[in-house]
């Protein structure tokens, strides 16, 4: 029994021994092991992250594109939130509804009215001077239509009034009979011409004696109308009828 106790107490009085580096290594990573497991991974997330925006570009990147290894995220977590907002586009107003488009300026050929049954030829005719002065025109008798050569030409580019002018026939159907009884303004009609087709729209229908016709408003300049004139048929010899339109939007 003597020498079992002295072997305890030579056992007790042992001095510790000192840890190598293999014993801190052991150590070293049952701390990190508990840390890990004590506050989770969100350390090292962040540890992650952080070295991750510091690290310096070492190339251009396409807008949206995701750096190779890592997830994508939300577009915000990428931006920095004290910086700048990005200027926003300045959007042009709406610009004020164009015309409508024309073929170029050409002579007209046909007129085609369907409320008012009228579907003529167009022929050109010059006037004299004294034509032109007086306002006193007397188209050829026939059933077709007359442009008058002297003033506006319909299409792209028009400075003047287009002048159509046809017979209207006392005991006889004729097409330019329709446009007393059977024109309303708001009706639409086609013109076509050498150029292409042009939609006009009827503006007013307005009745003038004769005499006074050559004084009127009729006669003034103005781009892209158009005016169609025959007798009145209710007093063919003492009146005109007029027809003003515009093309069409």
């Amino acid at each position: 029994m003597p020498q079992e106790r002295s072997r305890h107490a030579a056992r007790k009085r042992r001095p510790w021994r000192r840890l190598n580096r293999g014993d801190l290594a052991i150590l070293s990573c049952g701390v990190v092991a508990f840390l890990s497991l004590t506050f989770g991974s969100p350390m090292f997330q962040q540890g992650q992250l952080t070295a991750h925006v510091s690290a310096p570009a070492t190339a251009p990147m396409a807008p949206g594109a995701v750096p190779a290894g890592s997830a994508a995220a939300p577009i915000a977590v990428t931006g920095t939130p004290d910086a700048a907002p990005a200027p926003v586009k300045a959007i042009p107003a709406a610009a004020a509804p164009a015309g409508p488009q024309l073929p170029a300026a050409a002579q007209p050929v046909h007129i085609r009215y369907p409320s008012a049954a009228v579907d003529v030829t167009i022929h050109p005719l010059d006037l004299d001077g004294a034509a032109q002065s007086s306002r006193t025109i007397e188209p050829p008798a026939t059933k077709d239509g007359y442009w008058l050569t002297p003033f506006g030409i319909p299409g792209k580019g028009s400075g003047n009034t287009t002048y159509i002018i046809g017979h209207s026939w006392e005991g006889a159907d004729a097409p330019f009979n329709h446009l007393s009884s059977a024109a309303a303004v708001g009706d639409r009609f086609e013109v076509e011409t050498a150029a292409g087709t042009i939609t006009y729209q009827v503006d007013s229908i307005t009745t003038y004696v004769k005499s006074t016709l050559k004084d009127s408003p009729i006669w003034d300049m103005v781009p892209n109308r158009l005016v169609l004139i025959s007798c009145y048929t209710e007093d063919p010899w003492g009146k005109n009828v007029v027809v003003t339109a515009y093309p069409a939007s």
